[in-house]
């Protein structure tokens, strides 16, 4: 594989990763309440599918998927539905008081590591859910791959150049989120970012399932 295709796919991901979509209102969702370890974790989860994604178009199973309607439209009902989840869980989290903290440290700490996990989920989820990122590597992908040469290699190749922008991107998008939050602990200003939040992940789940 030369150099020339690899930056060409990375121009075309980079642009991906930086326009506005759902694993961007994750971060805002997740950050401000739980902290920057958890938007963190958000962003190992999303790397982690883009994998899934690439091993899923290696070995044919997105064309599946896409070639048959009723199972692309499972896939779209499936991730709209999830999206949606998210952005009521948002607007749900806009309204709720704060914990008042807790004397028992065991119980504390393993909330805490379930969160953490939790939010590993949430982001291969919200990433792997997505039908125009399937759709990315079953009709673009293919076309940087030269299948007569060790195209496994070449394909986990730009899997993870997707993958290690997407961690750039995304961990800066948490560590400014984090920072911003830490100036701003008014419950006023969590309730308005939560809701709006909430309804952007909202209106992503009614672009995912109305998408053609």
């Amino acid at each position: 594989m030369d150099i020339y295709t690899i930056f060409t796919f990375f121009l075309m991901v980079s642009l991906m990763v930086m326009s506005p979509g759902p694993n961007g209102a994750l971060l805002l969702k997740t950050v401000p309440v739980l902290g920057k370890k958890h938007g963190y974790s958000n962003v190992i989860g999303i790397a982690v599918a883009f994998y899934l994604h690439g091993t899923l178009s290696v070995f044919g199973l997105s064309a599946i998927v896409v070639s048959s309607a009723t199972l692309f439209f499972l896939v779209k009902v499936i991730g709209a539905m999830y999206l949606a989840y998210l952005g009521i869980k948002a607007l749900m989290s806009a309204f709720k008081q704060p914990n008042a903290p807790s004397n028992n440290k065991a119980k504390e700490s393993e909330t805490y590591q379930k969160k953490l996990s939790s939010c590993f989920w949430e982001g291969l989820l919200t990433n792997l859910l997505n039908p125009k990122v399937s759709i990315f590597y079953l009709a673009a992908f293919p076309q940087f791959i030269n299948f007569q040469s060790n195209a496994i290699f070449a394909s986990y190749t730009l899997v993870t150049v997707h993958a290690l922008f997407a961690v750039v991107w995304f961990s800066s998008m948490v560590y400014f989120i984090g920072k911003s939050t830490a100036l701003v602990k008014s419950s006023k200003v969590h309730s308005l970012l939560q809701s709006a939040t909430g309804t952007v992940l909202l209106w992503f789940s009614y672009r995912v399932a109305t998408a053609k």
